[in-house]
């Protein structure tokens, strides 16, 4: 079966309602070869007339940390807060309302110097009150609210750190496929730049796996290509 033709094929199954793994099985292929063609085909789909509109969209402070942006002015400067750790994590969150004027979150942290998207969360109902709170709560490891974003920013920000930890041999955060869909269509090449200042930089967190993480970058992009800071008794930090 050509690329061509497996597209094709999972792209079919993906509409009859079929998961990821279960295309898998049926064309008798591998499920890290299916992954990215149904991710793929779901950046394709648009949000449809009678579908949310989008109700607001935010990210963290410090965004722009370690990245490189091609072009679009518009976008906010993503300050960082004074004496903020800067570690490669962004956050954004969306808010879409369907007809019945009921609010849907969904919100992505994100590694954007080489993990992806790291965890997700919804489509969640709240109302606006629930929502003014969740957010003070959503960015406060930023002491803020978020910061007013473009949609567009928001599909880069995450589309464009899938693309980017896949190719370091990372997948996202397995609820990413229920939130993706308040993002709607995203269309390549990402305008941003990961990683930090172009180079892979994995810093660990709580829940992570370093050795893992760390035999994975070496496999990916080979040993001295990418930087490294994780806790004592994992590895020795480097700058």
């Amino acid at each position: 079966m050509s690329d061509d033709e497996l597209l094709q094929a999972v792209r079919k199954l993906r509409a009859d309602g079929y998961a990821p793994k279960e295309i898998a099985r049926a064309l008798g292929v591998r499920p890290a070869a299916v992954a990215p063609l149904v991710q793929m085909i779901a950046t394709e789909r648009p949000i449809s007339e009678g579908e949310p509109e989008l109700v607001g969209c935010w990210v963290s402070p410090g965004w722009r940390a370690g990245l490189t942006i091609s072009g679009h002015p518009e976008w906010p400067g993503g300050e960082a807060v004074a004496d903020a750790e800067v570690s490669g994590l962004v956050a954004v969150l969306l808010a879409r309302e369907d007809r019945r004027r009921r609010l849907s979150v969904c919100g992505y942290l994100l590694d954007v110097w080489c993990l992806g998207v790291k965890n997700a969360l919804g489509p969640r109902r709240m109302d606006r009150g629930e929502l003014a709170v969740f957010r003070r709560y959503y960015f406060g490891p930023w002491e803020s609210s978020g910061v007013h974003a473009p949609i567009e920013l928001a599909r880069e920000l995450v589309f464009g750190a899938v693309e980017y930890a896949r190719t370091l041999g990372f997948h996202p955060h397995s609820d990413f496929e229920r939130a993706r869909v308040h993002l709607g269509a995203w269309k390549r090449p990402s305008a941003i730049g990961f990683g930090r200042d172009g180079t892979p930089f994995y810093a660990d967190g709580p829940y992570d796996d370093p050795e893992r993480v760390l035999r994975t970058l070496e496999e990916s992009v080979g040993h001295g290509n990418f930087h490294f800071a994780v806790s004592v008794g994992h590895a020795e930090p480097v700058a």
